[in-house]
């Protein structure tokens, strides 16, 4: 995620070194005193929002205390410098740094109820997956009077920049929420700009034996980086599994993977421009398949790949605007997983493997049961 801190500390700088008669002083105290005075107002409590579900959620004071029950929403926290309100968080956000001194809300299958009442959260950010797999979770916790916020399923980067926000405004750290969410905003469109006139070339995306076709968050991503998305473009909606008919018809020039999860070898697959001229692009998992803040790097990852010219013009204009351009600062070593989250409600069913199947894939809620029996042993065998 980039942060925007140079122009604002250049702007500090220089308004310190200006001098100031009294007069422009005192009016230039009564501006800024307005200014706080309606920011606070807006980010005030009580604070009522309707959540996914159409229920409405009243916060009657700023939380204090939140659970998160996915890493996507523990990531957002992370980013808009929250972390230390963070109570309580999914095993799949132990990548985040700090994470481990978090209580580890997970149970057998998803949230244990029990462990996030043990947290005494004032909020508990919930992914559309754990409420669809387990709603009587989420009915528990609301009967004690826990206020629970469920959000719905991501299909876009601006639907990542809204999630932003909103957390941010949930949690009181609504300047924080806005300004994280308009720097995923401003390097969304910097990418479109550079890319304007590129000619985009079919990109596949493949996990498990699935596919991100329309309507897809990480088909939004692809297509940002400058791809084109075959699956989209051969009528696949949704998450959806992909045969090896439809690849040799599609033909895919590059193949878009999180790290570690296998790629197909066999004669269809080998056949395809992709893999005949190694463009397989290996994105960090934790930032490809949660639609959180990181998930801009995913897309300068694959970008970079595809169109390096065009990836070194965004980087100079993220510099010319004074925002940095390293990794997130808050990132920490990764831990690569191969998780499952935000998945669509009718889709993401307890497997009964003792894996957490909620835990931050966008959608893939389809592969639950199919990946819990090929990738539940993987996941132990990192561990």
């Amino acid at each position: 995620m980039r942060l925007r801190t140079l122009s604002l500390v250049t702007l500090l700088l220089v308004a310190a070194a200006a001098p100031i008669s009294g007069a422009a002083a005192a009016g230039a105290s009564a501006v800024e005193q307005q200014s706080t005075t309606t920011q606070a107002e807006a980010c005030s409590f009580p604070y009522s929002a309707t959540d996914a579900t159409g229920t409405e959620v009243t916060l009657e004071s700023d939380p204090e205390r939140v659970v998160t029950l996915n890493p996507s929403a523990a990531q957002t926290m992370w980013e808009i410098g929250a972390r230390d309100e963070v109570v309580g968080v999914s095993q799949y956000a132990a990548y985040l740094d700090g994470a481990s001194e978090k209580a580890n809300v997970s149970g057998a299958n998803g949230a244990n109820v029990e462990k996030v009442l043990a947290a005494n959260p004032d909020l508990v950010l919930v992914p559309s997956s754990s409420y669809g797999a387990s709603k009587e979770r989420v009915d528990q916790l609301r009967a004690q009077g826990v206020p629970v916020f469920v959000f719905g399923e991501g299909t876009s980067l601006a639907y990542v920049a809204n999630k932003t926000e909103q957390i941010g405004r949930l949690t009181g750290n609504c300047e924080a929420g806005r300004a994280t969410a308009d720097d995923i905003r401003e390097s969304v469109s910097q990418m479109r700009e550079v890319l304007a006139g590129a000619e985009k070339p079919v990109g596949l995306n493949y996990f498990y034996g699935y596919t991100s076709g329309s309507e897809t968050f990480i088909g939004d991503v692809m297509t940002t980086a400058g791809l084109r998305n075959g699956a989209a473009e051969a009528n696949i909606t949704g998450f959806a599994q992909i045969n090896d008919e439809t690849v040799v018809e599609m033909n895919p020039e590059y193949v878009v993977a999180p790290e570690e999860s296998p790629v197909p070898a066999n004669e269809a697959w080998n056949s395809t421009t992709a893999i005949r001229e190694n463009n397989v692009i290996r994105v960090d998992t934790n930032y490809l398949q949660q639609p959180a803040p990181r998930s801009v790097d995913a897309a300068e990852t694959i970008m970079q790949a595809v169109h390096p010219e065009a990836y070194e013009e965004y980087r100079a204009m993220q510099a010319e605007n004074g925002t940095a351009t390293g990794e997130s600062t808050t990132a920490a070593e990764t831990t690569t997983t191969v998780v499952v989250d935000d998945t669509p409600p009718e889709t993401g069913a307890e497997t009964g493997t003792g894996t957490e199947t909620d835990a931050d894939s966008p959608g893939f809620g389809v592969l639950a049961g199919l990946v819990a029996l090929v990738g539940a042993a993987m996941l132990a065998a990192r561990r």
